[in-house]
């Protein structure tokens, strides 16, 4: 493919590694560190000038560094004379605060886009968006790509009782999620449900209500992230309680922080899948419930769409070889 860079941030450098194999290419040459002062140095070790650049940077890990690090490649890429500088973000950073919801309350996924912007990039590629609206924050074209179709691929060929099972959302917000709840229920003709919580403070649930039928099925909960879990697990179990025989988590992001994985392993749960969003070694090591869906078919067709001028809408009904 000619004319295309494709260069790896230090937050995911094996999904960076995956996609580049997948397209034929190798990683560009980049050095990142810090200074004694724990500033963040970039140092592009190839020319890039005309050439169509993708930064591959998932919001995980050390965020704020990881995302101070992409706005510094992109900027360096940009006054390098690239021809468009594409940031390619598995995970978007600062998701969840996309709507100011009380008082004084910062908009601060908004600000990310800003700051993506102003840094010069003319493009992003990321994956399901925890709010659609995200993408009207910007003014440069957002792809957000789904998970949904790697997802049916995976429930069809390792869960076997599938036709007999119910789609969960463990809130309300997932089921009207594009590429959500709804959407992967009516893509396998099988009935949904959905929790409802209260929450009397983030990260912990008071209240759960469950708005339909699991009983003698198996109940898949489907979201787009787990942080702390509680909110996963306390769902197993209030799908348990109410009659299924199985209970399987399947997430785009697993950021599993605290005592997620204490969490998950303690919860009535046969598998919690998550994508490769964001690195999931060191959690598989302490946790054998945890399997992972490799999407990086489905960032590396994008590339491949968007360096060509193809539409990329075709990726949210197919999983590429």
């Amino acid at each position: 493919m000619p004319n295309i860079k494709i260069f790896s941030g230090s937050s995911h450098p094996d999904l960076s590694q995956k996609i580049a194999d997948r397209l034929g290419l190798e990683l560009g040459k980049v050095v990142t560190k810090k200074f004694s002062n724990q500033e963040t140095c970039v140092e592009i070790g190839e020319s890039v000038r005309g050439e169509d650049v993708y930064i591959v940077q998932s919001g995980c890990g050390e965020i704020n560094d990881n995302l101070m690090e992409l706005l510094i490649m992109i900027n360096a890429c940009k006054i390098a004379s690239a021809s468009r500088v594409t940031a390619v973000i598995p995970c978007f950073p600062y998701a969840r605060q996309d709507k100011k919801d009380k008082s004084r309350a910062p908009i601060s996924a908004k600000l990310v886009a800003n700051m993506l912007s102003v840094a010069g990039a003319d493009h992003i590629i990321t994956m399901d968006l925890h709010a659609s609206q995200i993408q009207g924050f910007f003014d440069i074209p957002v792809d957000n790509l789904y998970a949904e179709p790697a997802v049916l691929k995976w429930i069809k060929e390792n869960i076997n009782e599938w036709k007999n099972c119910t789609i969960v959302s463990p809130d309300a917000g997932g089921a009207k999620r594009c590429g959500g709840v709804t959407s992967i229920a009516d893509r396998l003709n099988v009935d949904f449900a959905l929790i409802h919580k209260e929450r009397k403070k983030a990260n912990e649930v008071d209240r759960m209500v469950l708005v339909g039928d699991v009983k003698d099925r198996v109940a898949i909960l489907v979201d787009d992230m787990a942080d702390t879990c509680g909110t996963i697990c306390h769902a197993a179990d209030k799908l348990v309680s109410a009659g299924a025989t199985k209970v399987y988590a399947i997430l785009t992001h697993g950021i599993f922080s605290g005592p997620a994985i204490s969490r998950i392993n303690s919860a009535n749960f046969e598998a919690v899948v998550v994508t490769n969003t964001i690195p999931q070694e060191d959690k598989i090591k302490h946790c054998n419930k945890i399997q992972v869906i490799d999407i990086s078919m489905i960032l590396a067709e994008a590339i491949r769409r968007t360096h060509n001028g193809e539409s990329v809408s075709y990726l949210f009904s197919h999983v590429p070889l």
